[in-house]
């Protein structure tokens, strides 16, 4: 009876954080905190955010992230410090999967098709 009991409470568990968002690449995050420090507090805390949120659609993340664009191709953009730097990611909703696809300045961002990176 005891065995079964931690086998319920540990599938609880799993499905608890099988709704939350995982991000991926998140090492990319890491990497460019180590070159740009000033973008720490904000990455760090997109990070926290995104790994407690349970986003099923894009209004779910408009809720969360007032100015994130949705630019298609399930790529959508993050204004992070204030637009200074942007972050675009591939949202898969089903699978709860967060991908990482870049990470840089304004300026760097205008460089690049957002939608096929």
């Amino acid at each position: 009876m005891y065995f079964e009991m931690q086998n319920i409470i540990l599938i609880l568990k799993i499905k608890a954080l099988a709704l939350h968002m995982r991000i991926f690449t998140e090492q990319r995050l890491k990497e460019y905190i180590q070159e740009r420090p000033e973008t720490r507090t904000a990455l760090q805390e997109w990070a926290t955010i995104v790994k407690r949120s349970e986003w099923k659609c894009f209004a779910d993340v408009k809720a969360t992230f007032g100015s994130v664009d949705n630019v298609g191709n399930q790529h959508y953009v993050f204004n992070i410090l204030g637009n200074h730097f942007r972050l675009v990611v591939v949202i898969k909703f089903t699978i709860h999967f967060v991908y990482i696809r870049f990470i840089g300045t304004h300026e760097e961002y205008d460089k690049i098709d957002c939608r096929n990176i």
